[in-house]
């Protein structure tokens, strides 16, 4: 959507107003705000705008606006958290196997850590870490990554 600096603000404005105004159910109203939002990113200088406009409003539309884009903030604060608390027990489950690889193989074992350190599946990783304590050799601990490596991209 290629709207002019000046009007992106009264833009974005009226589109919230409509939207509050329509009453819809809380899914079909983000759905529409996400793909909206998608087109028209405003800067913070914008946003800033945006709000002095807000302020200039009748308290009850401006309320209704709020609580609307509120609660979408708090989903997103709430999805953004999961995310981080993932990719957090994925660094983790790769920085154990690494560790482990790395005191019982020396480093022998580095090109099957960079294999590692590039996983990004948790219960892939987790599997890999259960059988790598029963390796006795570097040759089984590559044979478990190489398994799992395969069985994951397929």
């Amino acid at each position: 959507m290629g709207f002019r600096p000046e009007k992106r603000v009264r833009v974005k404005l009226e589109f919230l107003r409509m939207l509050a105004r329509m009453k819809l159910d809380p899914a079909r109203m983000e759905l529409l705000a996400v793909f909206f939002e998608t087109y028209l990113k405003l800067n913070r200088e914008e946003e800033e705008q945006l709000y002095r406009e807000l302020g200039k409003m009748d308290k009850r539309e401006v309320d209704a606006i709020m609580q609307m884009t509120t609660s979408w903030y708090e989903k997103g604060r709430a999805e953004g958290r999961a995310e981080g608390r993932a990719e957090g027990r994925v660094e983790k489950a790769r920085g154990i196997i690494c560790k482990y690889l790395s005191r019982k193989f020396g480093d022998k074992s580095a090109g099957l850590q960079q294999k590692v350190e590039r996983m990004t599946d948790l219960e892939t990783l987790d599997y890999i870490l259960e059988r790598l304590f029963a390796a006795n050799s570097l040759e089984e601990s590559r044979a478990i990554i190489w398994e799992e490596l395969s069985r994951a991209t397929q």
